[in-house]
């Protein structure tokens, strides 16, 4: 059967009926909504608690954005050539002072060592004393001096029996001129022997000295960290041959940090050595981090009108990375007058900061540049640079929330403990 044929079917009487129904139904609809209300409306308005925007004197803080830098970054040469033999760090990988980083092939430099320690031993032999007995101070107790003393007494004596023996007429002029020749030779012979001493002294000083370098360019084939720190950059593979002065790594020292920061040149009176600066960093979003002033630029760009101040980081945790971009805070001896409101009246949603300021029994949602944070009396309070004006009212929900245009109730303050701390 058809819809129009189940209608035709009702009867007049039945259309009365369901007419009926349905107004009594929209009666009692209209009745529940007449009779609801809404959180905010007149009959049930939000209960807050109302602050005046209040003249504060605030000490301003010197604001100022820069980098962090490493305290030291340290290009790692290689000081001998050799082929690279290992290479036991890598980018991003911390070391201790002294670490080894990269080896060298040392066959080669073995080699020259031992070379010059023999250098050293023939010398010693020379002079006639022992691996670890210093040079002889006396000439005369060395024996090839003692030998060439030896061979000029004997011709001193030969000499002298000679001129004797010539003037008794027991033998030629010849044999006393033999005599004369052999004793001017010992005597040479002797000279030499004395500047002998002294030339195998300066040898062996010579010789022990490139002993200890190349003792020194042993060592060398292993290429060590210079401080404490991390491996911002590897240059070598193993196999490759290095050239003296060839870098080889980028270390990084991490565990303090350099801040580096330009500040406005209005400040300059402001800020001091020694100074507490707060840091924070986009990494860490509501952390602040500590630093303290050690240099002050005497100078004053004269592009962007401002100076160099940078502050000494500790970062024993390795959380700070030299590169991060911050903001920072210094102390300064600047008090200006401006407007606060309580901390807590303050929303902040999608990068806006909005309070709701009364309006008669109402509120109005009104948007705000918010400037520094301070503490009065034990309430955190937050200046207002935009958006507000002396006398204004905020207000703050006692539980819940607030909306635009929303009717409140106000209550009495005298028992508020200030808000959060």
């Amino acid at each position: 059967m058809s819809a129009f044929r189940q209608f035709k079917s009702i009867g007049c009487s039945g259309v009365l009926v369901l007419a009926g129904a349905f107004l009594i139904s929209g009666a009692l609809g209209c009745g529940r909504g007449e009779s609801s209300s809404v959180l905010g409306d007149a009959s049930n308005p939000i209960d807050v608690k109302t602050y005046p925007v209040a003249t504060q004197t605030i000490r301003r803080n010197v604001q100022a954005v820069g980098s962090l830098y490493a305290w030291d970054e340290s290009t790692v040469s290689t000081e001998v050539e050799g082929r690279v033999d290992r290479v036991l760090v890598d980018v991003g990988d911390s070391v201790r002072e002294s670490q080894v980083m990269v080896e060298l092939d040392p066959v080669e430099l073995q080699y020259q060592l031992d070379s010059q320690r023999a250098a050293v031993r023939q010398v010693r032999a020379q002079l006639g004393i022992g691996p670890n007995d210093p040079p002889p101070a006396d000439p005369s107790r060395v024996a090839f001096v003692q030998r060439a003393a030896a061979d000029l007494s004997d011709a001193e004596q030969k000499f002298r029996r000679a001129q004797e023996m010539y003037r008794a007429s027991l033998i030629p002029q010849q044999q006393l001129d033999e005599a004369g020749t052999r004793l001017q030779a010992m005597k040479a012979a002797y000279d030499v022997s004395l500047q002998d001493v002294d030339r195998f002294k300066a040898q062996l000083q010579s010789s022990e000295a490139a002993a200890k370098l190349a003792e020194k360019k042993l060592s060398e084939a292993s290429i060590r960290a210079p401080y404490q720190g991390a491996v911002k950059t590897r240059n070598v593979s193993p196999g490759e041959y290095l050239k003296a002065q060839s870098p080889v790594m980028v270390v990084v020292r991490t565990d303090k940090l350099r801040a580096r920061l330009q500040v406005p040149e209005r400040w300059a009176g402001s800020v001091k050595l020694g100074a507490t600066v707060d840091v924070q960093v986009e990494a860490f979003p509501g952390q602040v981090f500590h630093g303290q002033i050690q240099r002050i630029n005497p100078a004053v760009s004269q592009d962007s009108r401002t100076f160099d101040v940078e502050a000494l980081i500790l970062n024993a945790d390795a959380r700070l990375k030299p590169g991060f971009f911050l903001q920072a805070s210094m102390p300064s001896t600047v008090e200006e007058k401006a407007l606060t409101v309580p901390e807590r009246a303050v929303t902040y949603r999608y990068g806006v900061y909005k309070v709701f300021v009364m309006n008669g029994y109402r509120v109005a949602e009104r948007q705000i540049k918010p400037g520094l944070q301070t503490d009065d009396a034990g309430m955190r309070k937050m200046e207002v640079v935009e958006g507000l004006s002396a006398g204004d009212r905020v207000a703050i929900a006692v539980q819940g929330g607030l909306r635009d245009g929303a009717i409140v109730r106000e209550q009495d303050r005298q028992s508020d403990a200030g808000g959060t701390k």
